[in-house]
C-alpha cells in the first residue's frame, strides 16, 4: 500500500507530506519543473466581465514563495530545480475578458518555451474558468500549455472541487488532483499533493521507456450539476463520500482518486460532476472510479443544503425574533462574489432598508457587502459622522434591483485594504450597511472589525456568501440561507441553462440510468 498526503488540516500554513520515494535508476534526482496556471470561479450568468483589475499575477520569486511546501529548506523544494513561470489567479467573478485570457495564455506559453528544457509542468488551476466566447478554457490552456511543452514532459494539475474536466484537459494533463474538502480548508495541502505525486513519478524508474511515468486515468463524468452550499463535506452524502477518496487512494496500483462536484453557475457543456482514478492497475482504476461514480449518481437525491434555507423575509423574521441566537447569521447566497457573483446586487439590502419589522426590532443589523468607487468617494467626502444621502449598488449587476439609496450617517472610513481598497460604514436606522471601493469577500471577524464592528456585538449580519467560511461558521449562533437573486442563485433551474450535456441531474431528471463507465486513458 502506497502512503500518499491525504490529511485534511485547517491551518495550510504549515507543511506535510510524506517523504519522497527513493530515487530509483531511470529516475531523474532533479528535474527542472515549470510552475504556470489562471485560477479563476467565472459565473456566466453575472453580468460582471473579469478584467485585468480582478487577477494577482506572479511571476519568478514571488511566484515561487506563495506556496509554502516549496520554501527553503523543504523536502520538496530541493527535489527539484523550481521554474516558476507565471500564475494568474483572481476572485471568482464573471467571465474573463477574452483579451485578457489570450494575453495570459500567450504569456505562459512564450514562458514555457523560453524557459529551456522542462521535465514537467505543475499546472495550478482551478477548473471554473470561464471566457467570454468560449466553453472549455481550461482545456484550451492546457493544450496550449502541452504543445508548448512537447510529448514527453509530466503535467500535475491541481484544481478546486468545483472545477470540471474535461476530457480536452484530461488528455492534455498526466496527474490530476483536487480538493477533499468544502469549505476548501485543504486547498494548499491539494496543491501540495499535486507536486508530491508528480515528484514521486519522476523519481521513478522507467527503463527504456520514459511513458511508463505516465499514470493511467479513469475518468468517469457523472451527469449531477448542484451548488456547493448542497454539497458540502461537513454533512452528509458528500462527507461519507469524500471520506471514500483517500482509501482508494491508498490502494495497490492507484496513485490518487478525485472527485469533482463541478460549478453550477456556468452554462457549458463541460458542467457536472466528475471522478478521475489514477494509477498503474488498469483494472483496480476503472473499478474505483466506477465505483465512486456509482456512489455520487445514487446519493444525487440526498444532497440537501448545509443550513436551514428561507427566503429574505423568513429570514428576517428568524433573526429578529425574541429569544433568536445571537448573532445571527443570513447568507445572501445569489450574489455571492467567491461564487462568481458581481458583489452589487442590492435586492437584499433594499429589501433590509424597506422592512418595517426590521426597522421596528430592537436589533442591529450588519449588511456585508455592496461594493461602489462612486459611493465610497461621496462618504469620504462626507466624513466620519457626516449625513449622507446617495445611491449605490447595481452598477454592474441590476437584473434584481438598482441603486439602493442611503440616507443616514457616515460610522466609519477605512482606508488600505488591499482587496476593497478604501471602505465605509453607512448607518440607516439600525442597518449598517458596509459599502468597499473594490469587490470583497467578507469571510473573517477581522473584515469586520477592522472597520470599527465587532459581529459579536450586532444581533444580525447578513452577508454575500454561501456556506459560511470557518470563521464566521464558529462564530454564527444562529444561521440560515437565504435564497435570494443574483448570478449565482441556488435555484439552478431558474437560471435558464440551456447548454450543458444531456441528461444532467437536476436539469433532467427522466428516470434513466447512465452508464458511468470509465474511459482509460493515458496519453
Amino acid at each position: 500500500m502506497t502512503e500518499h498526503p491525504t490529511i485534511h488540516r485547517p491551518d495550510q500554513s504549515e507543511v506535510w507530506c510524506p517523504p519522497l520515494p527513493p530515487l530509483v535508476a531511470g529516475g531523474l534526482a532533479r528535474p527542472r519543473i515549470g510552475i504556470a496556471g489562471i485560477s479563476i470561479e467565472s459565473s456566466t450568468f453575472s453580468p460582471h466581465i473579469s478584467g485585468a483589475e480582478a487577477f494577482t499575477v506572479r511571476r519568478g520569486a514571488e511566484l515561487l514563495a506563495y506556496y509554502p511546501f516549496l520554501d527553503e529548506g523543504q523536502e520538496l523544494r530541493n527535489a527539484a530545480e523550481w521554474v516558476p513561470l507565471m500564475h494568474a489567479r483572481s476572485l471568482p467573478g464573471g467571465a474573463v475578458d477574452p483579451a485578457l485570457y489570450g494575453a495570459f495564455r500567450d504569456e505562459i506559453v512564450a514562458q514555457i518555451r523560453n524557459a529551456g528544457p522542462l521535465d514537467a509542468l505543475f499546472f495550478d488551476i482551478h477548473g471554473a474558468m470561464s471566457v467570454v466566447g468560449m466553453q472549455d478554457a481550461e482545456g484550451d490552456l492546457a493544450r496550449h500549455a502541452r504543445e508548448a511543452l512537447g510529448d514527453a514532459a509530466l503535467v500535475s494539475a491541481s484544481m478546486d472541487l468545483h472545477g470540471n474536466v474535461s476530457f480536452e484537459l484530461l488528455e492534455n494533463v498526466d496527474l490530476i488532483t483536487c480538493y477533499r474538502m468544502a469549505p476548501h480548508e485543504d486547498a494548499m495541502n491539494t496543491k501540495e499533493r499535486a507536486v508530491f505525486n508528480l515528484l514521486a513519478r519522476l523519481r521513478a524508474a522507467t527503463g527504456a521507456d520514459v511513458q511508463l511515468r505516465r499514470p493511467l486515468k479513469a475518468w468517469v463524468p457523472v451527469p449531477v450539476l448542484l451548488p456547493g452550499e448542497k454539497t458540502s463535506t461537513r454533512i452528509e452524502p458528500a462527507k461519507g463520500l469524500y471520506e471514500e477518496i483517500p482509501a482508494v487512494a491508498g490502494l495497490d496500483g492507484v496513485l490518487d482518486a478525485s472527485i469533482w462536484i463541478g460549478y453550477a453557475w456556468a452554462d457549458e457543456p463541460r458542467c457536472q460532476a466528475y471522478v478521475v482514478v489514477t494509477g498503474d492497475d488498469g483494472n483496480v482504476v476503472r473499478r474505483e472510479s466506477e465505483r465512486l461514480a456509482r456512489l455520487f449518481w445514487d446519493a444525487r437525491r440526498d444532497f440537501s443544503f448545509v443550513a436551514e434555507t428561507a427566503t429574505l423575509d423568513e429570514g428576517i423574521e428568524a433573526a429578529i425574533a425574541p429569544g433568536a441566537p445571537r448573532p445571527y447569521f443570513l447568507s445572501d447566497t445569489g450574489d455571492n462574489p467567491t461564487a462568481g457573483g458581481a458583489g452589487d446586487v442590492t435586492w437584499t439590502l433594499a429589501r433590509l432598508l424597506d422592512s418595517k419589522a426590521l426597522a421596528a426590532a430592537d436589533v442591529r443589523l450588519v449588511h456585508a457587502s455592496i461594493f461602489d468607487a462612486g459611493a465610497v468617494a461621496q462618504a469620504v467626502a462626507a466624513g466620519v459622522g457626516g449625513a449622507v444621502d446617495l445611491e449605490a449598488g447595481a452598477r454592474v449587476d441590476n437584473n434584481a434591483h438598482g441603486p439602493v439609496r442611503l440616507r443616514g450617517t457616515v460610522y466609519s472610513i477605512t482606508e488600505g485594504d488591499p482587496t476593497a481598497g478604501t471602505q465605509a460604514v453607512i448607518q440607516v436606522g439600525n442597518v449598517f450597511a458596509i459599502l468597499t471601493e473594490r469587490r470583497k469577500p467578507f469571510h473573517h471577524i477581522s473584515d469586520f472589525s477592522q472597520l470599527g464592528l465587532d459581529p459579536a456585538e450586532f444581533e444580525v449580519i447578513v452577508v454575500k456568501i454561501g456556506y459560511l467560511e470557518p470563521e464566521l461558521f464558529a462564530a454564527a449562533a444562529g444561521w440560515k440561507l437565504a435564497l435570494t437573486p443574483g448570478g449565482v442563485d441556488q435555484d439552478l433551474l431558474r437560471l435558464g441553462h440551456s447548454h450543458l450535456a444531456g441528461g444532467v441531474f437536476p436539469f433532467t431528471d427522466d428516470g434513466a440510468t447512465p452508464a458511468l463507465a470509465a474511459v482509460v486513458h493515458r496519453r
